[in-house]
């Protein structure tokens, strides 16, 4: 938490979205944070991030959104990414059964790190 230059504070909150691959995680991120979708988006390597920013009560709050690889080659990288992280956005694919019954992992691989992460799906 920081003073900016108005005296009103600013909340920066990590949170990470985590998911098999190409469940729609970068496009869900895109739209979010720029108003964009691309149907022929590439995978992600390693993690990509937006910032948004809201007023919220004269108070200026940032959540930094992580959009991490879904590959399982990725796997042991991209979780050092949850660090700091105060919750996460679990996707799946409600095309693809496998997506879905693999949330319950996804859970499990967050349970592993040290609080505080919430879980969302």
């Amino acid at each position: 938490m920081s003073s900016d230059e108005e005296g009103g504070e600013e909340y920066l909150f990590k949170i990470v979205i985590i998911g098999d691959s190409a469940v729609g995680k970068s496009n869900l991120l895109s739209r979010y944070a720029r108003n964009e979708f691309n149907p022929h988006s590439k995978a992600t390597i390693g993690v990509e991030f937006q910032t948004q920013s809201m007023d919220i009560d004269g108070k200026e709050v940032k959540a930094q959104i992580w959009d991490t690889a879904g590959q399982e080659r990725f796997r042991a990288v991209t979780s050092a990414y949850y660090r700091g992280a105060v919750g996460a956005l679990v996707v799946y694919d409600i095309s693809r059964r496998t997506t879905f019954e693999n949330v319950g992992r996804w859970l499990d691989e967050l349970k592993s790190k040290p609080p505080p992460l919430l879980p969302t799906s």
